[in-house]
């Protein structure tokens, strides 16, 4: 269907109403052409700054080129949605902190305590395709949620929802950065927004904060270093020099968030499904630490921390518990890690096992230089 430049206007307003309607913060429509980014991106790939993420390379520079990807699309339309769980409260990151700082507790990063963020938006991203469908007939699309090989931050700055903060993150104004993306491609010749202008400053908080220093310098990010990469991505061993550094987050890392002053104004989640699941926000490590496998899979179903499968779960909360075990100032919390530990001790994975010796020789360790 041939679409005028009014109609196309009026059309892409429509969009960004029907996705507020849908639960988004923010709709965007950004061009196709991310040529200048494509040599920021072939140089971190080829520092090795992507890890085990062996999808990042396979893909190389068709990440920057969506038409490569989808062939005729001509614009994105980029949406953020909100994740922070309603009940927050405005304290939230105080309170964060004060769990990161709490031996025997375990730290799950905030996105991933709630609904599987992948379902949740790349059904709202299906509705609203098909609000459009509805608007004017059949028309060429594909959408995605950190699910394809795009450039989401990049195409979301360039559609006006955000500006990328030296984190690599994206940042609003208005809402921090507590939200997930999601995009649409499409072969609509819709009119682009403007980009999003950066209002980082001076302010370098989260490369100064960040335990394991992944954030190289403004901008540049060296995932082999970062905890969510560490308790997520890294399918074997972690690095025994970054283990000191993990503390007790057991499934990724608020650190640079919770630093940034943006996120002062991070806005609760428009829909339901990212409340806090299975009192993932108030757990013990030794409490997880006791899941079996059935256990593990039936309680995580929905949720994306099922993806990483128990054996690299009790891989992480190992390490977790080690680093507790280091610092427990109390004989009975000493004696509960103690116990879950040796509980495990003779489980069948040698990833397991390893991590857990390593863990019980924690025991009387003084605080490892840079931990």
């Amino acid at each position: 269907m041939m679409l005028d430049d009014e109609k196309l206007a009026t059309l892409a307003l429509a969009i960004k109403a029907w996705g507020r309607e849908l639960g988004f913060a923010g709709i965007g429509i950004a061009g196709i052409d991310l040529s200048d980014a494509e040599p920021g991106l072939q140089a971190w790939l080829d520092a090795g700054h992507h890890g085990e993420m062996d999808y990042m390379a396979a893909h190389g520079l068709k990440r920057a080129r969506p038409a490569e990807l989808v062939p005729g699309t001509m614009r994105v339309i980029t949406a953020r949605m909100n994740y922070l769980p309603r009940d927050a409260g405005p304290d939230w990151r105080e309170r964060e902190r004060d769990r990161a700082a709490a031996p025997g507790e375990a730290v799950i990063s905030i996105y991933a305590r709630g609904r599987d963020y992948h379902k949740v938006l790349r059904t709202r991203l299906q509705r609203l395709a098909d609000r459009i469908r509805a608007e004017i007939g059949e028309f060429g699309y594909r959408a995605f949620t950190d699910s394809a090989p795009v450039m989401e931050a990049e195409l979301a700055e360039r559609s006006g929802i955000g500006w990328r903060g030296k984190h690599t993150l994206l940042l609003h104004r208005e809402a921090g950065s507590l939200f997930f993306l999601g995009e649409i491609l499409t072969d609509l010749p819709l009119p682009v927004d403007p980009p999003a202008t950066r209002h980082c400053g001076q302010c370098t908080a989260c490369i100064d904060v960040c335990p394991t220093q992944a954030i190289l310098g403004p901008y540049r990010l060296d995932a082999r270093r970062c905890i969510s990469y560490l308790t997520i991505e890294l399918k074997g061993s972690i690095p025994p020099e970054f283990r000191p550094m993990i503390g007790n987050r057991v499934y990724g890392c608020d650190d640079c968030q919770l630093a940034c002053p943006w996120n002062k104004f991070a806005q609760a989640a428009g829909v339901d499904d990212f409340a806090v699941r299975n009192g993932l926000d108030q757990a013990s490590m030794t409490t997880l630490f006791q899941w079996d496998e059935d256990e593990f899979n039936r309680r995580l179903e929905g949720s994306p921390i099922r993806r990483i499968g128990h054996e690299r779960w009790l891989r992480n909360l190992a390490v977790g518990l080690g680093n507790a075990l280091r610092q427990a100032g109390e004989p009975a919390l000493a004696d509960a890690i103690r116990t879950a530990l040796q509980a495990r001790a003779g489980h069948p994975s040698a990833l397991v096992r390893e991590h857990v010796q390593w863990a019980l020789e924690q025991e009387g360790q003084g605080a490892p230089a840079g931990a």
